[in-house]
């Protein structure tokens, strides 16, 4: 009798609880209990994408790696391998002059796993963005995003431009928050129908002046893409890139609801690390894969530059850094995603992983120096 009588006092309170969240529209909170914690996690994880509706990103004709001759011949070194354990990654690897050098995959893990992307699918929105322009949907950065999206509020909503999105300078009201569950971050995860959540959004600062991460600028740039070419991101990113990059396989792009939904552009493109490598390419050739120009040149060099003097680690869409005084951009995501890129010596280094050192504001962390200074250690032995 007193089982009983617990069990539906906690049945009661449960029925409270989630009655109150749906009251107060925080109902996603469930679907994250359910995706992330019923799962036996504690936060967004890489293999999360079976969880969500999604839009598939169709490949072409697939185009090959080629393999460098010295290819997983260069022995691994303590450290590389600590850093791998210690840190959960499922994929690494090291590319040079477009042939794969060395690749290393965790158990259960090999070339055709998918994985989320994260925050790198921010690099691919603004890939999509210098398309469009290139395609004429969008005149050029400093297009006004009101002449997409009419109806954005906020004192300076009308100065808000493309360029603005893309580099991270929106002066929008967003609260980048990883740890609370009742943050916009939070609710645009896994909230059901992301459009008005973002329509909500006001233009509060001065946009075009100051670096401020956030993912509700990508998702407002998302939008207007989807405006101006009057296609879901998943088909033009499709047309743009994965099928003239030579993709290996399908990728998947999750979804806010069902198929009608929107695709969450501040993150989650589902695929391998060699496809996820072809970006590194990308921008590494300054817009040009398999002698194609895909984007132009001048926007592709634009972006791997820092637009503002003090903010020195962001330009349109990439982070950058230099490493040894050498020039570094690359795409990251939340778990220790990375595909990095060194211009110089036409070096691209991938990892794929379940976590990662914490960066600072201005930098990453420690393990995406080890990343480099390890790639840079085997190259080295090959080439002795």
């Amino acid at each position: 009798m007193l089982l009983k009588k617990i069990g539906i006092s906690i049945l009661i309170v449960f029925s409270l609880i989630t009655s109150l969240l749906y009251i107060y529209d925080y109902d996603y909170i469930l679907k994250g209990i359910r995706v992330v914690y019923l799962t036996g996690h504690k936060t967004a994880f890489i293999d999360d994408t079976p969880y969500f509706d999604t839009h598939t990103i169709n490949k072409g004709v697939s185009k090959r790696w080629e393999l460098h001759k010295d290819y997983n011949k260069v022995p691994t070194s303590k450290k590389i391998d600590s850093t791998h354990k210690a840190l959960g990654t499922v994929a690494y690897l090291i590319i040079k002059n477009d042939s794969i050098f060395h690749e290393f995959y965790a158990e259960g893990y090999d070339e055709e796993s998918k994985t989320n992307s994260f925050s790198m699918a921010k690099s691919v929105i603004t890939a999509l963005l210098f398309k469009a322009i290139s395609e004429g949907y969008i005149k050029d950065l400093d297009t006004p995003v009101n002449e997409f999206i009419p109806n954005i509020e906020g004192a300076y909503a009308s100065k808000l431009t493309v360029g603005d999105l893309s580099s991270m300078a929106s002066g929008l009201n967003w609260e980048e928050s990883y740890s609370s569950p009742f943050s916009i971050t939070a609710k645009a995860n896994y909230d059901s129908n992301i459009r008005p959540l973002i329509k909500g959004l006001k233009v509060i600062e001065k946009p075009g002046v100051n670096f401020k991460y956030l993912s509700g600028a990508t998702q407002l740039l998302g939008m207007v893409l989807e405006k101006a070419t009057k296609q879901t991101l998943s088909n033009y990113l499709s047309k743009s890139f994965w099928q003239p990059m030579g993709m290996s396989q399908n990728a998947k792009w999750q979804l806010d609801s069902d198929e009608s939904g929107m695709e969450k552009a501040f993150c989650c493109i589902a695929s391998n690390a060699r496809d996820f490598s072809r970006f590194g390419q990308l921008w590494l050739h300054n817009g040009k894969v398999n002698n194609q120009q895909l984007i132009p040149k001048v926007l592709a060099i634009k972006a791997q530059q820092p637009r503002f003097a003090d903010s020195p680690q962001y330009g349109y869409g990439l982070w950058l850094a230099k490493y040894k005084e050498k020039k570094v951009t690359y795409m990251r995501g939340i778990l220790g995603q990375y595909v990095i890129c060194i211009p110089e010596d036409n070096i691209i280094i991938t990892r794929l992983g379940h976590h990662r050192s914490i960066p600072t504001v201005k930098s990453a962390g420690q393990d995406f120096i080890t990343y480099i200074d390890e790639a840079y250690q085997m190259l080295n032995i090959a080439a002795r």
